[in-house]
C-alpha cells in the first residue's frame, strides 16, 4: 500500500495524516466560503492554492447552534464526543479516509451524508470516522459537510436555487469525489452513498435529482426514508415567516447576506411554528430543507412512485425497531415507565385520529406484556420511521429495475437499563465500526460481532452492488407479498414481512397501499 500524503487535487496539493495505517484528509474544501455575497447561493466553486494545504485537522462544521432539540441529561454522550470545530459558513468540505493514495487502486468509495434533518449534525464527529473500515475493507471513505437549516434552504425568490442550496451541496460534493477521488486510490466509477435519518433524506433526494444521476451507483437509505418533501407552497409561507421574523422584504437580499449567523439561526424556529404542521406529516419532513422545485427536484422523490431515472440503482433501506426510544426520553412518563393507558391514548389521538381506538388494540394484540410507554415507542417508530421505509422500498420494487434490500435494525443495548432498547441512530457506529467511540452500547463479543457483520455487508454492498456476505444469511431482494428482510441482531436472520399487522395498520390509515 503506498501512503503518500500530498495529493493533488483540481484546486490544489493536500497534506493529510496518517492514523492506524489509513492516510486520513480532514475538511478539504470542495466549495467556496458561503459567506456574504454566497450566502443562500448555489455552491462555488474553491479558488485555487499554490501552497501545500494542510488538511490534518477537522477546522469547521455549518452553523446550526440553537437547533438540535434538547434531551436527557443521561444521552448527552450517548453518541460519543461532539466535534469541537468552530461553526463556520466556510463548510463546504468532505473528510477522506483511504487505505492507499496510489491513483491505480481503484478501491470502491462509501459517500457518507450525515443526520440531523438537514438541520443540524456535521461529518466531523469521531463515530463516523473511517479509519476501521478503510482499512479492513479496503473502501474510501468519504463524508460531507455542508450547508443545513436557513442557509441551505431558505427559498429566496431573487435568489434561483436558494432553497435548494443545500442540496446543491451535495451535488457539489459528488463532482468533487467524481473529478479528484482516484488521486485518493478511489474508483469514480464505483461510488455508493449512504447516510442515516437525514442523511438518508439526502440519500432519498439524491435518487430524485437528475444532476446527481450518473455521479454515485448504490445508495443505502438508513431511518431516513424521504417519500416526500416541501412544497413550493409550503416554502414560500416559511420563508415569509422568516422575513416578518427578521423585520425584512424578499428584495433585500444584501441585507439578509449581510445578517449575523446568530440572528438568521434564530429565526428558524419560530417560523417553523408559524407554518403550523404539513397536510401530510407522515411523509413530509424537514421544514428546511430541499424543495420540489419542478428543476433541481422535478417531483416528489417517492410520491406517488419511485423515480425513474435512479431505477437502476441498487438500493439498501431499513430503520431501527425503537427509532422514537431516544426521542421520547424527555418524557418523564416514558423514559420512567410511568405511562398510563390513558397516558398513551392522549399522545396517540393526535396521530392515528378516528384510528385511535383500532391502533390501541393492534398495539395491545401485538405487545400484550409491553407497557404502555413501550407500546408508545412501538406505534411512534412504526407510523414516523418505518412506514416510509416499507412505502419508499415497496414503490421501487414496484419498478422491478435494480433490486431493493430492506433490513431491520433489532439489537438492544443494554446501558442505561435497556430503557433505549433499539433507538433512533444507534446504527451509525455498527455501521462505521466505531462503538468503542461511543457510548451508544456494550462492547460485548455479541455487539462487536453485530458491527463487524453490519459494516462488512455495508462494505461488499459497495463494493459489488450486492450485499451478500459469509456473515448473515442469503438475503433476498424485497418485493411483494413475501417482504424478507434481513433482521440484524446478535443472530442475523431473515423474515418475511415482519411485523406485518402494524405495517399494514399504517398503510391502510394512510392510504398507501399499492
Amino acid at each position: 500500500m503506498v501512503l503518500n500524503l500530498i495529493v493533488e487535487t483540481a484546486h490544489g496539493r493536500v497534506r493529510g495524516t496518517t492514523q492506524d495505517g489509513v492516510a486520513v484528509f480532514k475538511c478539504v474544501p470542495y466549495g467556496a466560503s458561503t459567506a456574504g455575497a454566497n450566502r443562500f447561493r448555489p455552491p462555488q466553486k474553491p479558488a485555487a492554492w499554490s501552497d501545500i494545504r494542510d488538511v490534518s485537522a477537522f477546522t469547521g462544521r455549518a452553523p446550526q447552534a440553537g437547533l438540535r432539540s434538547a434531551n436527557r441529561p443521561e444521552l448527552e454522550d450517548f453518541s460519543g464526543a461532539p466535534d469541537p470545530s468552530p461553526e463556520t459558513e466556510d463548510c463546504l468540505t468532505v473528510n477522506v479516509w483511504t487505505p492507499s493514495t496510489e491513483p491505480n487502486a481503484k478501491a470502491p468509495v462509501m459517500v457518507w451524508f450525515h443526520g440531523g434533518a438537514f438541520s443540524y449534525g456535521n461529518a466531523n464527529a469521531p463515530r463516523l470516522h473511517g479509519t476501521r473500515l478503510a482499512k479492513r475493507e479496503n473502501v474510501v471513505i468519504v463524508t460531507v459537510n455542508q450547508r443545513l437549516n436557513i442557509f441551505g434552504h431558505l427559498d429566496l425568490p431573487g435568489i434561483e436555487g436558494s432553497g435548494n442550496a443545500g442540496t446543491l451541496d451535495m451535488v457539489a460534493a459528488l463532482e468533487w469525489v467524481r473529478d479528484n477521488i482516484a488521486g485518493f486510490g478511489g474508483n469514480p466509477g464505483n461510488v455508493t452513498i449512504f447516510g442515516e435519518s437525514g442523511g438518508g433524506g439526502k440519500v432519498s433526494t439524491l435518487l430524485a435529482m437528475p444532476s446527481a444521476i450518473g455521479l454515485f451507483h448504490r445508495a443505502i437509505i438508513q431511518s431516513g426514508a424521504a417519500v416526500r418533501l416541501r412544497t413550493r407552497e409550503r416554502a414560500a409561507a416559511l420563508t415569509q415567516a422568516v422575513l416578518g421574523e427578521l423585520g425584512l422584504t424578499a428584495d433585500r437580499i444584501d441585507a439578509l447576506q449581510a445578517l449575523p449567523v446568530e440572528r438568521l439561526l434564530a429565526a428558524v424556529n419560530p417560523a417553523q411554528k408559524a407554518i403550523g404542521a404539513s397536510p401530510t406529516p407522515f411523509f413530509d419532513r424537514y421544514p428546511f430543507g430541499p424543495v420540489v422545485d419542478g428543476a433541481i427536484i422535478p417531483a416528489q422523490p417517492f410520491d406517488p412512485a419511485a423515480p425513474d431515472i435512479s431505477a437502476n440503482i441498487p438500493l439498501i433501506i431499513g430503520d431501527m425497531k425503537d427509532e422514537t426510544a431516544n426521542f421520547l426520553a424527555v418524557d418523564d412518563a416514558v423514559w420512567n415507565r410511568t405511562l398510563t393507558e390513558d397516558g398513551l391514548r392522549s399522545r396517540l389521538a393526535p396521530l392515528a385520529g378516528a384510528h385511535t381506538d383500532r391502533v390501541l388494540a393492534t398495539y395491545q394484540a401485538m405487545y400484550p406484556d409491553a407497557n404502555p410507554a413501550e407500546r408508545l415507542i412501538a406505534a411512534t417508530t412504526d407510523c414516523n420511521f418505518r412506514l416510509r421505509s416499507v412505502v419508499l422500498a415497496q414503490r421501487r420494487a414496484a419498478k422491478a429495475a435494480a433490486p431493493v434490500w430492506m433490513y431491520a435494525f433489532e439489537w438492544e443495548t443494554p446501558v442505561l437499563g435497556g430503557k433505549l432498547k433499539a433507538p433512533h441512530a444507534m446504527d451509525v457506529p455498527f455501521t462505521f465500526d466505531t462503538l468503542e467511540l461511543t457510548n451508544a452500547t456494550d462492547l460485548s463479543h455479541a455487539a462487536r460481532g453485530l458491527a463487524l457483520t453490519m459494516s462488512s455487508v455495508w462494505a461488499a454492498f459497495a463494493r459489488e452492488g450486492n450485499p451478500a456476505h459469509p456473515s448473515i444469511p442469503s438475503w433476498p431482494a424485497y418485493r411483494t407479498p413475501d417482504r424478507e428482510t434481513l433482521i440484524l441482531d446478535a443472530q442475523c436472520r431473515i423474515e418475511r414481512d415482519p411485523r406485518g399487522q402494524s405495517r399494514r395498520l399504517w398503510q391502510e390509515i394512510t392510504e398507501t397501499t399499492l
